[in-house]
């Protein structure tokens, strides 16, 4: 069964700054591999759900996908996966994570109870 996939404005923030300067420093050429390599990854994503890993010394809730040098950080329910943030595998990940975590908990909240399925009204 194929998830549901949703990025957040952060994440395609991230990617949009990744590609920016993937081009500024390598070329236009190496910038679209990147980005060709995350949609790939984004569509393998959707089709096997089950390929994002726990990783509890990281973070206790979110899931993780790794991209070449670069992490995808998703929340994934039973029917979707929201990708919260890309981050590059170089950083202080934790310290990353520490810093945006306010936020991605106030995010995966508004998106639980924007996905969860509505009862019908009587």
């Amino acid at each position: 069964m194929k998830s549901g996939l949703l990025l957040t404005q952060r994440a395609l923030g991230d990617i949009q700054d990744l590609f920016a300067h993937s081009k500024d420093l390598w070329g236009k050429a190496t910038a679209d591999k990147y980005l060709n390599a995350i949609e790939r990854a984004l569509a393998r994503l959707q089709e096997q759900p089950n390929l994002l890993q726990e990783d509890p010394e990281l973070h206790s809730a979110l899931k993780f996908y790794r991209v070449n040098k670069h992490l995808l950080v998703c929340d994934a329910q039973s029917t979707s996966i929201v990708v919260l943030a890309v981050i590059h595998a170089s950083m202080d990940i934790p310290a990353r994570l520490s810093e945006l975590q306010p936020m991605l908990s106030t995010e995966v909240e508004l998106l639980h109870e924007k996905l969860r399925p509505r009862k019908p009204r009587e």
